[in-house]
Formats: C-alpha cells, sequence, structure tokens
C-alpha cells in the first residue's frame, strides 16, 4: 500500500520504472485525443469540476489511461471525495503512476501522471480515507473505464 512517505520519497527521489515506455509526437497525440483531452492530459489542463458522470459512477471495473491504455485504478478503491472530480485511494500497481513536484498557481501540491506515456491525471492530496489517508483527485477526461 502506498502511503504520503512514499508519495515524497517518489516525488523527491525519482518514480518506480514503468513496465514499459510510450512516447509520441504532440501531432501525433492529437491524432488520437479530442481536443479537451490533449488540453488535459498533455497540457496540464484541469476539467470543469463535476463534469463528468465520472464522479459518481461506483460500478466494478479498471481505470485506464486514456492516452496509453495503461492500468491505473480499480473501481474498488473509488470514493466520493465531493470534490466534483473522480478520487481513489491506490493505483492498481505502485509503478504505474509518476509523483512531481507542481509548484504551479502560487502552491505547492504533487502532479500524479501516467507513469507509461507521461499523461497528466491530477493531482495527490493527504487528505483521503484510511487506510492508505490519500486522495489521487483525477481529471475523468484523462480516464477511460474498462467494465469488469
Amino acid at each position: 500500500m502506498i502511503k504520503w512517505a512514499d508519495v515524497i520519497h517518489f516525488t523527491n527521489k525519482g518514480n518506480p520504472a514503468p513496465d514499459k515506455r510510450v512516447e509520441k509526437t504532440e501531432e501525433e497525440w492529437k491524432q488520437i485525443l479530442t481536443p479537451e483531452e490533449f488540453q488535459v492530459t498533455r497540457l496540464k489542463g484541469t476539467e470543469r469540476s463535476f463534469s463528468s458522470e465520472l464522479c459518481s459512477l461506483f460500478d466494478p471495473g479498471i481505470y485506464e489511461c486514456k492516452c496509453c491504455g495503461t492500468l491505473l485504478f480499480d473501481a474498488s478503491e473509488k470514493f466520493e471525495s465531493g470534490t466534483g472530480w473522480p478520487s481513489f485511494t491506490q493505483p492498481v500497481k505502485e509503478n504505474a503512476i509518476g509523483y512531481h513536484a507542481d509548484r504551479s498557481h502560487g502552491m505547492i501540491r504533487v502532479e500524479v501522471t501516467c507513469n507509461v506515456c507521461d499523461s497528466h491525471l491530477g493531482h495527490i492530496f493527504p487528505d483521503g480515507p484510511p487506510p492508505s489517508g490519500l486522495r489521487y483527485c483525477i481529471n475523468a477526461v484523462s480516464l477511460s473505464k474498462i467494465k469488469e
């Protein structure tokens, strides 16, 4: 189980090696993503809160990266945070997510990305439910859901 201390360690010392890497040019990403998906995932944008039905969808399944199909989160780790973005307590694998210091907008946060293709997913906070205490706050547009 990943804890906040692990997140800080990865952010400061480097992320676990991914199982594989997917790299494309900006033009190649634009060919496979909608303009909104491109803005959020490749340009580190943020969708409007409460703009996706994924926030209130709690059916079993797995969430994958919209860009490269890497498995990221299991629906069993999803919870209602009230923030307007899908929230999870753990990724499916320790090396699925990359952690990066984000000093934009006059604050310090930890950005989370797909560790395979560097797609911007959202941010992580230490205010989630037990036992991990983590809240992965994820842009729904950066995810695709695979039904179980």
